[in-house]
């Protein structure tokens, strides 16, 4: 008989109302990139790249030479993927599409470490105008969402009555901006923040913590804890299982929600994990129909794929 890992169990109890019929039908999305050229890049990541006196390629062959010349990070993310169950290439794509679209990376390894302690004193609060998430989710707008019972569940329902009911809109007298759940209530520093190895955001670490409690037995994140929630997202050796949660989660809903096997494409995870949201964007991929496409960031990715394969 087969034993059972955590995370065996823990999809086992989520998808076990997936209808038969989809998880016997599956659609396998073929390798390599479907556009014949990489998709623009937004000029936001333009502006911050030459605000840095630096190139994307300069960029990019920082990070893969962080990853070629540091063993134990390597042996990181093999052990991260393995319990997360994806090929390691998933973690890798995710590492350099972040690093060579958004921030640069550290020379060293040991850099991550001292960075998350340079944080480790910070007042840290997750609120907008003076209102914390917290308070806000307990309005009467958010009262489908009780019932979900698990971390990934709550915050993507949170996040999708942020975007249905407050984006953008006044309600009850207060205007709200029209930008993302994660960006209005989860970045108290400054604007398009995320941190880390991974460059996660902090509404990423809590949608994916009880995933990763069950997994690698991490303590479970808490909004009302957000110092806690930088030092794990921030941490280097606790970062990863983040990362390989996101993903996992992306593949499985691709195949839950469109019926579409995803994890064999580096380049549509990494676009996931640049875009967020997965659930949303595979049920407007079941609506239209098709193969989804890889964004500028999995583009690139894809198009490096037998260089990043050496680096494990």
């Amino acid at each position: 008989m087969r034993r059972l890992t955590p995370l065996s169990l823990f999809l086992a109890l989520s998808v076990c109302t997936v209808a038969p019929s989809l998880a016997a039908g599956l659609t396998i999305m073929p390798a390599g990139n479907q556009s014949a050229t990489q998709p623009p890049i937004p000029g936001a990541s333009a502006n911050r790249t030459a605000q840095l006196d630096t190139t994307f390629q300069a960029k990019y062959e920082k990070i893969r030479d962080l990853i070629a010349g540091d063993r134990k990070l390597q042996k990181k993310i093999k052990a991260a993927a393995a319990a997360y169950e994806i090929d390691p290439i998933h973690i890798v794509g995710a590492l350099v599409g972040e690093h060579t679209f958004n921030v640069d990376a550290y020379d060293h390894f040991q850099t991550y470490y001292v960075k998350a302690m340079s944080y480790a004193g910070s007042a840290i609060r997750f609120a907008y105008d003076g209102e914390k998430v917290t308070d806000f989710v307990e309005r009467p707008e958010f009262a489908p969402c009780e019932g979900q019972t698990d971390s990934y569940g709550l915050w993507t329902c949170r996040e999708s009555v942020w975007n249905e009911t407050f984006r953008g809109k006044t309600v009850d007298g207060t205007s709200w901006p029209d930008n993302r759940f994660s960006a209005v209530f989860f970045q108290p520093f400054y604007a398009g923040q995320t941190f880390g190895l991974g460059q996660l955001n902090p509404l990423t670490a809590l949608e994916t913590s009880d995933l990763v409690n069950r997994v690698s037995g991490f303590p479970k994140l808490s909004a009302d804890r957000p110092k806690q929630v930088y030092a794990t997202i921030m941490d280097p050796d606790k970062t990863l299982p983040y990362v390989a949660a996101a993903i996992r989660l992306s593949i499985d809903a691709y195949r839950d929600i469109a019926g579409i096997d995803i994890s064999g494409n580096p380049g549509i995870t990494a676009t996931l994990y640049n875009l967020g949201n997965p659930e949303e964007r595979a049920e407007a991929l079941n609506a239209r129909g098709g193969l989804p496409k890889e964004n500028f960031y999995g583009w690139f990715v894809n198009d490096r794929l037998d260089e990043l394969q050496k680096l494990l």
